[in-house]
């Protein structure tokens, strides 16, 4: 599947609640040195891929990583060390284009 194809998938998903649905909605919110993040795996055929926001200040930033997990909650737990080890990676420049 390519990049176009993920792309389109993501911003035409169902909008129908339920983990067993691709594009479902299945968000936890957690903190992190005073930055906000958002966990949302995107479901893939039969995984989960890592995706979710890292917010501050009215900023925000969208990742999503080849990194993929068969439960959807190991891939919050996954979604959250990566977006954690990219805020103290590169704190406030995560946000810079």
């Amino acid at each position: 599947m390519g990049l176009l194809s993920n792309i389109k998938e993501f911003l035409f998903r169902p909008t129908e609640e339920g983990s067993d649905k691709k594009g479902a909605r299945d968000s936890q919110h957690h903190e992190h040195k005073g930055f906000s993040i958002e966990t949302q795996p995107l479901k893939e055929g039969g995984s989960f891929r890592v995706q979710g926001w890292i917010r501050n200040d009215g900023k925000e930033h969208h990742f999503i990583r080849a990194d993929q997990s068969h439960s959807i909650e190991g891939c919050h737990e996954l979604s959250l060390f990566k977006a954690k080890q990219c805020i103290d990676q590169l704190g406030d420049s995560i946000f810079k284009s």
